[in-house]
């Protein structure tokens, strides 16, 4: 049962930009715990920044879901979440201290270029063999 679930997840994988919406999901992840800023017991927060620090990474895992269960937008997904990966760096910390800001901009990138494989077409001989019949009446 293990190969089988293994090849089912493979085929659903093969079908959606996978590792683009990884990398967001990461790339969020990894904001939203750099702009949790703790020292001893001071909790460092700053005002429209400090929501601008939680509403980004929430955003970008938001996209990389998005992403993954609707691979038909991929493009507009892919588009959003790399500006809300520059936007970041300015609005936290330093786009997560350019760790996030590159992993959100490199799953952006990986999301819009990622293309589905096309079912190739019978030709010939194979072809006839698929076709509906269809009687002639003379």
């Amino acid at each position: 049962m293990g190969t089988r679930s293994a090849s089912g997840f493979r085929a659903w994988r093969r079908r959606r930009p996978f590792v683009g919406a990884v990398l967001t999901i990461l790339a969020g992840v990894e904001m939203f715990f750099s702009g949790q800023l703790d020292v001893g017991k001071i909790h460092v927060q700053v005002g429209i920044e400090g929501l601008q620090a939680t509403i980004i990474p929430v955003l970008m895992v938001l996209l990389g879901v998005l992403v993954i269960a609707m691979p038909v937008h991929r493009i507009f997904y892919g588009v959003i979440s790399l500006v809300v990966s520059v936007y970041s760096l300015i609005g936290v910390n330093l786009g997560g201290f350019f760790l996030g800001m590159l992993l959100g901009s490199v799953g952006g990138i990986l999301v819009v270029s990622w293309m589905p494989r096309r079912i190739a077409e019978p030709t010939g001989e194979a072809r006839a063999e698929h076709l509906p019949l269809v009687s002639r009446r003379s």
